[in-house]
């Protein structure tokens, strides 16, 4: 899980968009090295090129293209109990209530 304060890309553009720039570096560079081509300029490159897209990834998030609204996050097993007993409550009073 993310911590606290990194914001991931989310299901956007933006994050599509470094998942599968990743996939297509990472293969072009494994396909180099599986070639005979030279090992560490590979991984180099694979690693730069990972930099680039995350780097323009970021800025399509500023963009407008990444998450616009906080990642959801679950309830807590306080909130969550804090909820079941209004619930319960309100059952005993014969109103309906949401869980």
């Amino acid at each position: 899980m993310a911590e606290e304060h990194h914001d991931d890309h989310g299901n956007t553009l933006a994050g599509w968009f470094l998942t599968i720039s990743w996939i297509v570096v990472w293969t072009v560079a494994a396909v180099a090295i599986i070639a005979g081509l030279d090992l560490l300029t590979w991984t180099v490159v694979g690693l730069g090129a990972s930099v680039a897209c995350a780097a323009v990834a970021g800025a399509m998030k500023r963009a407008g293209m990444g998450r616009k609204a906080p990642r959801p996050r679950p309830m807590t097993r306080e909130e969550y109990e804090a909820r079941l007993a209004e619930s319960a409550k309100t059952a005993e009073s014969g109103e309906t209530a949401a869980v």
